[in-house]
């Protein structure tokens, strides 16, 4: 065995041998694996193994696609069957709500030229003549769906590598994961030591013991999972071809041919969790009893679509684990708090994802960074607050609604509240309809009555109206918005602003009372991230940044080193704030400070340490609304006597307390970006109208990567849309742009209807070879075509007038 590696791989299943496969295939060929038993134990050996393309999340379809598409080149590459069977999937919608879904999954396999489409009920009888559709709104078919065999496919990943240099040691358990001072590892184990620069997490059911060797706790959590196969059904031998499979989220169960028989699998409500204190180190290929009961009323939905299922006998039941994530994807990426550990666990779809999850993980190993956003799959969205009691309320949410739709803007309440702010109490008591933000809760809109609860769908719902308002109230006089789920980190010591410098691609304000907004560079020269720096004294500056991405940021932060007698410290959890803005935020808080906050004393980007109603504030005149305005930031423990302070100024005023769904839509009609939807590591600066906070003149962290881009013809350019809305929907995210003749033309990325400029919006990215601003395109809302023009600038306030109080009225739509 080996005892130096570039990355030795915990873990035998399809996930770890696929990573092997993957670094050995970028070039990393002195890798090894590590596995506790024998390949394939744990999850892998027993999955039901369905494929398929198509993903609510863009980039999640891409590396679906690919992994679909890398099967068959295995099986040329190593001569190992992969049991690829492909006769096609069928995806049913029996409500409304699944059709919009499934339409919009259409358009956008359109966009990625992907084959999914629709067909007809009696096209679907030609396809599966066992199956009924009567009570069938909708049918999509996916050609290329279908299944593989697992160990299959595990083994041909296992031979590729070794075809290419890599080692595997079967019957080989790690017992030890231990930090070098240089960033390397010694991984331990009963056959001898190996020295490593990376350790990869790939240890499926026994990912939280791996990860407690290294001191992590990772929010897993394990269920069990039945399916069954019928004994062989004289139908089903007789047809003389392979049935498609079947999709019917509505009914809670899929639905396949297995042999000459059939394979019924179903999340039911009435779920169990196993191994709760830690998966037994003796498991391998076991299974737990049967318990078909429990899936009884999904079975019998599965009967009454394919009837022949009803009177076909039980050849075998699977009752097996797997490992879930708080919402059920990937927990995945290097450790923030740790050099060189990358994690790759908690997999519910693993055989339509391996190839990418494979993939996408040895690019960010050998290259710094995957070529796609994948966030939504980073461990860095969580945090310590995501504990075991969260973790295994979400579990049981996800697990119980694994097939139920996943509505933009729908926020779940299983686990939560997780992190809340003093203010909370007070906010619920009026009406506040919370989020979950980075573990916080965040108030979204403020209710008539407390304890609403909105609705959810792809239509508009019951806050859009109440957002409205707060909307309006704030662009015609003043509103107080709660930003305690922004991050907050404060730098002190006499390096201070050498460290940010050079962390930066702006330059970093060196008078007191100065901020700059600033985009972080990321590996590839894209957009790692957008920051509000403030120089708040001699030595001490406070850097401002999105919430969700405080863990993902710390990768960054790492990579600079900070000078001697220098610190940094994330203080979200102490600071929390506040932005009051409207034409009359100024009016309001003078009702509460002595200072001048003239627009000669006090202008846009610039900052104040004040007091207001008594509380010390770091003030600094930005807002993320595009309106005038401030942001406060105290102490945690002032807040509530600020909050009330600030609220009763604002109802003087003719204000009050607006809420996060209405910052989004401001935000929106000023063309803003956000990061995470508009802003990513894929986007290069010149895409998003960043470039012109880059100093070129000055050193920063991946300076080389972005001169090797800057003057690259932009891919797609972050544009804003107008919509002509025929249905009762706005534009979310996601949903695809095409030329009114049917070229591709980009994305949505976020969209909400203009309240105060009365026009229906979106902000996403438009290739500018395919369409230009005036140009009409097609957006897909619902699934279906909605006219819309792009624009030659934001409908709101273009030149930027009312941040800087130049101009008193608001100006129109251009």
């Amino acid at each position: 065995m080996r005892t130096h590696a570039q990355a030795v791989v915990i873990g035998g299943g399809l996930v770890g041998c696929s990573i092997l496969y993957h670094l050995a295939k970028l070039g990393w060929t002195d890798v090894i694996l590590l596995e506790r038993d024998e390949l394939t134990s744990g999850s892998t050996w027993h999955a039901a193994a369905n494929i398929h393309g198509l993903h609510d999340n863009n980039n999640v379809t891409r590396i679906q696609h690919y992994t679909m598409n890398l099967y068959k080149q295995l099986e040329q590459e190593t001569g190992q069957g992969c049991g690829v069977f492909q006769p096609g999937s069928l995806y049913l919608a029996q409500t409304e709500a699944r059709e919009h879904q499934l339409r919009l999954q259409e358009a956008k396999a359109r966009f990625y030229g992907l084959n999914f489409f629709e067909i007809s009920r009696e096209q679907a009888m030609e396809l599966h003549p066992l199956a009924q559709f009567d009570d069938v709104r909708c049918i999509m078919y996916e050609p290329d769906g279908g299944n593989v065999d697992p160990s299959g496919v595990t083994h041909a990943y296992a031979a590729g590598a070794r075809a290419l240099g890599a080692e595997i040691q079967r019957f080989c358990p790690v017992i030890g994961t231990e930090p070098q001072p240089d960033g390397s590892w010694i991984v331990r184990t009963e056959k001898g030591d190996i020295h490593t620069q990376w350790v990869v997490n790939a240890a499926g059911l026994w990912g939280r013991e791996v990860a407690a060797l290294a001191g992590l706790a990772l929010p897993l959590q394990p269920t069990e999972h039945q399916y069954f196969v019928t004994e062989a059904i004289d139908e089903v031998a007789t047809l003389g071809r392979r049935l498609p499979s079947i999709a019917d989220r509505d009914g809670e169960y899929y639905f396949r041919q297995e042999g000459n028989g059939l394979l019924i699998g179903a999340y039911e409500k009435d779920m169990r969790f196993w191994a709760e204190d830690g998966t037994p180190l003796d498991f391998a290929h076991d299974l737990f009893p049967d318990d078909l009961d429990r899936i009884m009323e999904n079975v019998i939905r599965a009967t009454e679509r394919v009837p022949v299922a009803a009177t076909a006998g039980v050849k075998r039941v699977i009752n097996g684990p797997m490992i879930w994530s708080p919402d059920s994807n990937a927990i995945w990426g290097p450790v923030p708090e740790l050099r060189n550990y990358f994690c790759c666990t908690g997999i519910i779809p693993g055989f339509s994802q391996s190839g990418g999850l494979g993939l996408l993980a040895a690019q960010w190993m050998i290259e710094g960074e995957p070529q796609y956003d994948m966030f939504a799959w980073d461990l860095a969205r969580f945090g310590d607050w995501a504990d075991k009691n969260f973790t295994k309320a979400r579990v049981s949410d996800q697990y119980s609604h694994r097939f139920a739709i996943h509505f933009p803007n729908e926020e779940r309440s299983a686990g939560r509240p997780a992190r809340v702010r003093p203010a909370y109490e007070l906010q619920k008591q009026m009406g506040a309809v919370f989020g979950l933000n980075c573990g916080w809760e965040h108030p979204l809109w403020f209710a008539d009555q407390p304890g609403t609860v909105e609705t959810t769908g792809f239509t508009r719902q019951n806050w859009f109206e109440p957002v409205g308002q707060e909307a309006r109230m704030l662009r015609e006089r003043v509103g107080v918005i709660d930003i305690s789920n922004f991050a907050n980190y404060v730098i002190k010591g006499p390096g201070a602003r050498d460290w940010l410098d050079r962390l930066v691609a702006n330059r970093v304000p060196t008078e007191v009372g100065r901020s700059c907004l600033t985009p972080l560079i990321s590996v590839r020269g894209g957009v790692a991230g957008d920051f509000t720096i403030t120089k708040t004294a001699q030595d001490d500056y406070m850097m401002i940044g999105s919430g969700m991405a405080e863990r993902y940021h710390q990768r960054f932060f790492n990579m600079v080193d900070l000078p001697e007698g220098t610190t940094f410290e994330v203080a979200t959890n102490r600071i929390a704030g506040f932005n009051i803005a409207g034409p009359k935020s100024r009016e309001a808080l003078l009702r509460l400070t002595n200072a001048d906050l003239s627009n000669e004393a006090f202008r846009f980007m610039r900052s104040a340490t004040i007091e207001v109603a008594g509380v010390t504030c770091l003030a600094i005149r930005v807002s993320f609304t595009g309106d005038l305005g401030w942001e406060l930031h105290c102490a945690e423990s002032d807040q509530i006597r600020l909050y009330t302070a600030l609220l009763d100024a604002a109802r003087a005023c003719g204000g009050g307390p607006v809420g996060s769904r209405a910052l989004g839509a401001l935000r929106i009609e000023k063309g803003y970006g956000s990061w995470g939807r508009e802003y990513s590591q894929e986007y290069w600066p010149h895409e998003v109208g960043l470039d012109g906070l880059i100093k070129p003149d000055k050193d920063f962290l991946h300076k080389e990567a972005w001169l090797a881009i800057k003057d690259n013809p932009a891919r797609e350019v972050l544009s804003i849309f107008e919509v002509d809305v025929t249905h009762d929907a706005d534009a979310s995210g996601g949903e695809p742009i095409f030329t009114p003749d049917g070229a591709p033309v980009g994305r949505v990325t976020s969209g909400a209807y203009g309240y105060t400029v009365g026009k229906s919006l979106a902000i996403g990215y438009a290739n500018p070879a395919v369409a230009q601003p005036g140009d009409e395109v097609h957006v897909f809302i619902l699934g279906k075509p909605h006219r819309a023009r792009i624009l030659h600038a934001p409908p709101f306030d273009p030149k930027g007038l009312r941040l800087r109080d130049q101009k008193p009225a608001m100006e129109g739509a251009k």
